[in-house]
């Protein structure tokens, strides 16, 4: 992944909102080292920890993400684009 990568917990679940929001695809990077790439279905939070879910995978802890971004091209802090 050759972007700067998101590194706080509220930027991963930024990014992976997003996804789920706009429906399109993350790069998502596991601390295993796993890659894969995916649309975010939904983020939850249960019991304090926070959970991502993709299709065709088990829900997924977000602290087992080491890394992710969006597949589009953009400033992550310009939101106009998105209105």
């Amino acid at each position: 992944m050759e972007q700067t990568e998101p590194t706080g917990r509220c930027d991963f679940l930024d990014v992976l909102e997003e996804s789920a929001h706009f429906k399109r695809p993350v790069q998502v990077e596991l601390r295993n080292g796993e890659r894969f790439e995916a649309q975010v279905l939904d983020v939850v939070t249960e019991a304090g920890e926070d959970y991502v879910l993709f299709p065709d995978r088990e829900r997924l802890p977000v602290t087992q993400i080491a890394r992710c971004q969006s597949t589009l091209n953009h400033d992550p802090h310009n939101y106009d684009a998105k209105l």
